[in-house]
Formats: C-alpha cells, sequence, structure tokens
C-alpha cells in the first residue's frame, strides 16, 4: 500500500500559496506532499550577453538548489561550481518555461525562474516547473499592468509529473522512497493541450515494452491535466 493510501495513478496532495516572498516579481510555494519548493521569477530588463544585438527575442532561464537541510542528510552547498544533477534539472525548468512563451512578445527583458528545494521527498524538478510556470505567470501578469509588456507572451500553461514502474506496477507522482526503489522512472512535461514538452524515462533495470511506456504517459497526461486544473483556483 502506498503512503496516505494513495491508488496507483493518484496525485499527492498538491498546494500552492502565491505571493510567498515579498520582493520577487512572482513567488510561489509549491507543495506536493512532503516536497516543498519555493519557486521565484524576477525580472532584468536586458538581454543575456551571448544574445546578438539585432536578436528581438527576450529569454526565460532558471537556477535550481537543493538546500543543504531538505534532505535527511544534509548536503553542501553548490557555491562554486553546480553538479551535473543541478545543471540538468536547470535546464529543464528553462526549457520547460521557454515552451510556454513567445519570446518575441518579451523583447530586451529577461525572467530568471528560481527553484529552491526546502524539503525533498522526490519529485523536485517536476514541482519546480509547476511552481515556476505559476511565478512566470504572476511575474508577467505584473509586467502587463505596469507596461513594461505590451502583449501576453505565455502561450498557454504548463505542467509536470513523474511516474515509474516498481514491480510491475505503474506509480504516479513517486515519492522518495518510491523513486529510489523504482525500475523504471520517468518525468513527464506537457502543455496544457497536451503536446510534449519533455518526456524523460529510464529503465534502472530490465528493458521495459512499448506498451508500458505508452501506459507511463497516459496516465501521466491525466495526472498533468488534474494539476493545470488546480492553476486557477488558486
Amino acid at each position: 500500500m502506498r503512503t496516505n493510501n494513495r491508488a496507483n495513478n493518484e496525485l499527492r496532495p498538491i498546494k500552492f500559496t502565491k505571493n510567498f516572498t515579498k520582493h520577487a516579481l512572482g513567488s510561489v510555494l509549491v507543495e506536493f506532499g512532503d516536497t516543498k519548493v519555493i519557486t521565484t521569477a524576477s525580472v532584468d530588463y536586458k538581454k543575456p550577453k551571448w544574445m546578438e544585438q539585432e536578436d528581438n527575442r527576450g529569454w526565460v532561464t532558471a537556477e535550481y538548489s537543493l538546500l543543504p537541510s531538505a534532505t535527511n542528510t544534509r548536503c553542501s552547498r553548490e557555491r562554486s561550481k553546480v553538479s551535473g544533477r543541478t545543471h540538468e534539472i536547470q535546464r529543464l525548468i528553462g526549457r520547460s518555461m521557454r515552451a510556454c512563451v513567445d519570446l518575441t512578445k518579451m523583447s530586451d527583458i529577461t525572467i530568471t525562474i528560481d527553484a529552491d528545494v526546502i524539503q525533498a521527498d522526490g519529485g523536485t524538478r517536476t514541482a519546480s516547473i509547476c511552481g515556476g510556470f505559476l511565478a512566470l505567470k504572476d511575474a508577467v501578469e505584473k509586467l502587463l499592468e505596469s507596461g513594461d509588456l505590451k502583449e501576453n507572451p505565455i502561450i498557454e500553461p504548463i505542467g509536470a509529473i513523474s511516474i515509474g514502474i516498481l514491480g510491475d506496477e505503474i506509480f504516479l507522482d513517486l515519492d522518495y522512497e518510491e523513486d529510489s526503489h523504482a525500475r523504471v522512472d520517468s518525468n513527464v512535461v506537457l502543455t496544457k493541450s497536451g503536446k510534449i514538452v519533455d518526456f524523460q524515462t529510464t529503465s534502472e533495470g530490465e528493458p521495459y515494452e512499448k506498451e508500458k511506456m505508452d501506459e507511463l504517459f497516459n496516465i501521466a497526461s491525466v495526472g498533468i491535466s488534474k494539476i493545470i486544473s488546480m492553476y486557477d483556483k488558486i
């Protein structure tokens, strides 16, 4: 039996708390069960240094951090160089944010999404994407109100969830204990209309059949739809 007697296709209790910090243009505390992440959106009124001057796009990027006391054993702060895992997660969050915006509608504006994990119990990257989108949305709304943006660059909402196979069963929204024993581990990021932003799936043991992968994706899609439907209720 799963924690809290959850069904295999059931999400953990999910909560979004908007305006969680004072100074960021957008901030959301996102909770997926015992996983808690503070996501913020900060604005810089210039394009990245690497972007050519004639490029009329803006940019959205991301940084991710696992705070030292977020896990049951203290992890060191990544001060001078980030780990490969952190770099991978940052790139995933950034790609996901850029997939849901029209960068040509935010010329000379860079929005940075920061995801700081204050408590980790599995699914930190997918929780960061969901909270990061809401922080981005809040920041965009304030930029529209101030006149710094003339058009809304957000194309459609995105959501993300983890899913895996333990034994022969598919479990949605894995906590740490489930994730650490899964023989197949997947992370799915989709738009509201069901378009794929990212579908990472890895066999940790024996290979598995395509039919099982299709089932993983379909169950994850339903879960993501439920998450996105929560956005307008907070």
